[in-house]
């Protein structure tokens, strides 16, 4: 059961702005070693963006020929986020549900002619928002998202729709499905008197002042997307995608945007934010409508319900030929936190729950003050590498703690460390293989610290380890690479 969450206070945003920082540090190393090209991350409270970084390559060297120098990634730069679209046109619809031109249980041939004859026409719009329509995801002929053909027009949207897209009975079962979302941007167009991308830029992007956010591909804007690459698993170097509308999907999967915007953007998904929906209308997408098997999340109305350890966060991920990306908000206390990649295989979700993670055992750490230490606690904090890999000991919270930055859950396994004195300090409450009761040492000259004893392993600060590897192409008994 998900902890129910006050308002953050002044303190606590300064907890998680420091956590965060560190949790930036994190997500660059998991980046790098699964050699994805590029990384936008941002942390923010009600829409207060307290973190927003990059890190990595808008565009690889040599994408563009061999003496291509690439181009690093910036936090302006735009990604392709793909399902985010979805939350998009779910609040479009609450919206015109508020204005009485619409009802959830309307069906949606009652707004979209062309669907008559269709399973579809049958399906209510509440159906389609939470994936319990039992419709096709991608239509019979799919290859649209391979880039082999373009994605479909609407006549072709309205095509798939008579093409036996009714592949499980109504309410069977959670079914995910972007053709349904297509029929949705369609409900709009016919109940608001606007095309689809004039209608969410007008009421949901413009009422939010979002400036890098957009429901379809931008060509204006060409020299400012992110360019998006292949996966590693069948070929061991990356291809760049070239950027495609989305056509009639845009409402399902068309949109861009920056971290920063997705963040101001989640705010007014926070209970208490009315600038685009009142709580009644949010409280009803929030709520988890069918459970999504193999998972412990939910799906509601356009959102996907994810519980993180005891936060409950509504959001959704996206993935479209290059980029995959991820958003979570708690809906109560305002946390956000947002991971874009430029690669098909990018672990935004994996990164994202990490960040929170790390943020909220700061926040428990700070609930419980430590005794006043023996020394100043960033005295001790840093990033030390040996040949084992890297280790990180960090304050968070007003706590440190032991981390392993290539761990996948950065908060598996954390050792408390308690300081005996200001070069000494002890390891508690890990498990019995990540010594226990041992001590951490520290070596200083000239008030900076040169060597690390983790456990009887001596490191260094990483920085020192990169340069004692040097030009080596072999490790050997006593070599260079030695810490310390």
């Amino acid at each position: 059961m998900a902890t129910r969450r006050e308002p953050l206070t002044s303190e606590q945003r300064e907890v998680v702005r420091a956590a965060a920082r560190y949790a930036d540090t994190w997500i660059a190393l998991r980046a790098r070693t699964q050699r994805v090209p590029g990384v936008q991350v941002a942390v923010a409270v009600t829409g207060d963006v307290l973190l927003s970084s990059a890190h990595g390559f808008a565009r690889l060297p040599g994408t563009d020929g061999a003496d291509d120098p690439g181009e690093e990634l910036t936090t302006a730069h735009l990604f392709r986020i793909a399902s985010h679209s979805k939350t998009f046109t779910a609040t479009a619809v609450l919206q015109l549900v508020e204005a009485a031109a619409l009802r959830l249980d309307d069906t949606a041939g009652e707004h979209v002619a062309a669907l008559a004859g269709s399973p579809i026409a049958d399906r209510t719009l509440a159906e389609l928002l939470a994936h319990g329509g039992g419709v096709v995801r991608d239509s019979h002929e799919a290859d649209f998202w391979q880039l082999r053909r373009e994605f479909p027009d609407a006549d072709a949207l309205v095509a798939a729709c008579l093409d036996e897209p009714d592949v499980l009975e109504r309410n069977e079962r959670f079914k995910y499905s972007n053709i349904g979302y297509g029929v949705l941007g369609l409900v709009i167009e016919s109940a608001s008197g606007l095309p689809y991308a004039e209608y969410v830029q007008e009421h949901v992007v413009g009422r939010l002042a979002l400036e890098s956010t957009g429901p379809e591909l931008d060509q204006a804007r060409s020299g400012e997307y992110a360019t998006g690459y292949t996966g590693l698993e069948a070929l061991d170097r990356r291809l760049p995608i070239d950027p495609v509308d989305t056509r009639a999907l845009a409402a399902a999967t068309g949109f861009f945007s920056t971290a920063e915007d997705l963040c101001r953007y989640a705010a007014a998904h926070v209970l208490g934010d009315e600038r685009l929906l009142s709580d009644a209308s949010k409280r009803r997408m929030q709520r988890g409508e069918w459970e999504i098997e193999g998972t412990d999340d939910r799906y509601g109305l356009g959102f996907d319900i994810v519980t993180i350890a005891e936060r409950r966060t509504i959001g959704h991920g996206g993935g479209f030929p290059g980029h995959i990306t991820r958003t979570v908000v708690d809906p109560q206390d305002g946390l956000t936190v947002v991971v874009l990649t430029n690669a098909i295989d990018g672990p935004a979700r994996e990164l994202v729950q990490g960040a929170v993670k790390l943020i909220d055992l700061a926040l428990e750490n700070a609930e419980k003050p430590a005794a006043e230490p023996a020394a100043d606690l960033a005295s001790f904090t840093g990033r030390f590498a040996a040949l084992w890999g890297v280790t990180d000991v960090v304050d968070l919270g007003g706590r440190l703690r032991l981390v392993r930055p290539s761990q996948p859950d950065p908060t598996v396994a954390t050792g408390k460390l308690e300081v005996e004195d200001a070069d000494t300090l002890r390891i508690v409450d890990v498990t019995g293989f990540a010594s226990p009761g041992e001590r951490v040492r520290y070596v200083r000259s000239d008030g900076r610290v040169v060597k690390v004893t983790v456990g009887g392993l001596s490191a260094v600060p990483i920085e020192e380890h990169v340069d004692a590897l040097g030009d080596l192409d072999r490790i050997v008994l006593g070599g260079p690479h030695v810490a310390g």
